[in-house]
């Protein structure tokens, strides 16, 4: 308990940090409907999410705004008049208000449950530590596992855990090729996250490579960096984002959020959505989650 809320602690500090980009301008010159006309995208903001429509993910509000989605912020708990009329369900980073905890109460898993196996479809992002043990029996409801610790790489000669999917890091996915050859996905950038497991069903879409090790804390990553050693455990095959069918449903499960929307920091930094292929990413998985490929 004592490390879940120094983690909790830690991400107050960061939250103090990360700003959405007010200026993020999408680039959709193809839009997939006319505006506001497209299927219902509803964010939850009922769980203490580090990331909402009208804070850190209003770029990504934008992006799917731009692309014809109706796109609302939902404050209910989930249930299934709740979730009644929705055709995606996006949650991104709740926080439990019991550190440790899940952030969901067990009738709204078996809601969220039932409603994708009716037919209903759920972007599920779960980020490194402590993200990953609020969202973990969720995530398990549809045979997920969340590692809920931050997932490390060593890439370009450097120990990171900002990791770039691309060449056989990315699997083969309706969602990575697009509706044509000009939506298709070559490199993802995301910016410290946690691994997935892969279940029977599922697609790996962002493989993490063989030699990718799971820590416990955000400092574990500075270590490593610098020639340490930390105790861990080897993550390398599991996945950073994975698309399954469920009954008639849909899931996506992203164990990093950044990659979806566009942030950035007091001293200029900026992460999100123009790294890579970021953008088409997201606008692929909600074309896949609808129905559009």
């Amino acid at each position: 308990m004592a490390f879940a809320l120094a983690l909790s602690l830690a991400g107050t500090a960061v939250a103090q940090q990360q700003h959405a980009d007010a200026h993020f301008t999408p680039r959709v010159p193809h839009p997939a409907y006319a505006v506001a006309s497209g299927p219902v995208v509803a964010v939850d903001q009922a769980h203490r999410n580090f990331h909402r429509l009208d804070g850190r993910y209003a770029p990504f509000g934008k992006l799917l705004a731009a692309d014809g989605y109706r796109v609302r912020a939902s404050g209910a708990p989930f249930s299934a008049q709740s979730l009644a009329g929705l055709n995606v369900l996006v949650i991104a980073n709740a926080l439990s208000a019991t550190p440790g905890t899940s952030a969901f109460a067990p009738d709204e898993i078996a809601a969220v449950r039932q409603w994708v196996s009716d037919g209903g479809s759920l972007l599920l992002i779960a980020d490194h530590a402590p993200f990953g043990t609020a969202a973990k029996e969720l995530a398990a409801a549809f045979g997920v596992h969340l590692d809920t610790g931050f997932a490390v790489v060593r890439q370009n000669g450097a120990t990171t855990a900002n990791v770039q999917f691309r060449g056989r890091m990315l699997g083969q996915h309706p969602i990575l090729e697009g509706r044509a050859s000009s939506e298709r996905v070559k490199a993802v950038q995301s910016f410290t996250g946690e691994s997935l497991s892969v279940p029977a069903g599922a697609t790996a879409l962002l493989i993490l490579p063989g030699d990718a090790l799971g820590v416990l804390k955000r400092d574990d990553i500075d270590t490593l960096a610098h020639g340490g050693t930390v105790p861990g455990m080897r993550i390398g095959g599991r996945a950073q984002a994975i698309a399954l069918p469920f009954g008639r449903g849909r899931v996506v499960v992203a164990g990093e959020a950044a990659m979806f929307t566009e942030q950035d920091f007091p001293w200029g930094d900026r992460v999100g959505l123009t790294g890579d292929d970021d953008q088409q990413f997201a606008l692929n998985v909600l074309h896949w989650l609808t129905r559009l490929i």
